[in-house]
């Protein structure tokens, strides 16, 4: 007497075409709502490896440009104690017979997939895209996005 069947309470229990469409619909909104957010967090964490790559490939640079001004090693006159190029600072140089390298590898720039800097030598103009390959004396990316804060890749 206390238990019934189905058929005996009046009704089935699931849901109808109009709750599932209703459901359905509540889903799509907010799948629609989150893909904008997931790409700006993709594009947020390129940029931070960006910032982190460059910041390692700067600190390279001035670690080599620190030991060729206190005389460790012997660079070309008109270097001015810069490296001639990002492979040098992986290479490394001989430090009284020790083979110093300022950087583990060339990172690649999350903007454009590639090892490919944009490089920038002492002598260059400071508003210059080309480099004059007498030395790198500053490092940034080739890509032309602009990122979140508004500013463009290249002049980070």
């Amino acid at each position: 007497m206390g238990i019934q069947s189905i058929s005996e309470s009046g009704g089935e229990r699931g849901l109808t075409l109009v709750e599932l469409i209703i459901t359905v619909a509540i889903v799509a909104i907010l799948a629609t709502a989150v893909l904008p957010i997931a790409r700006f967090q993709v594009k947020r964490q390129k940029e931070r490896e960006l910032r982190r790559d460059l910041w390692e490939m700067r600190d390279a640079i001035d670690r080599y440009k620190d030991a060729a001004d206190k005389g460790a090693f012997q660079v070309k006159a008109d270097s001015l104690g810069y490296p001639p190029d990002l492979q040098t600072l992986v290479d490394g140089v001989d430090i009284q017979d020790k083979k110093v390298k300022f950087l583990r590898r060339i990172p690649i720039d999350p903007m454009t997939g590639d090892t490919d800097w944009g490089l920038r030598s002492n002598q260059d103009d400071a508003d210059t895209d080309t480099w004059g390959g007498q030395n790198v004396f500053d490092v940034h990316s080739k890509s032309t996005g602009t990122a979140l804060d508004g500013t463009k890749y290249s002049t980070w």
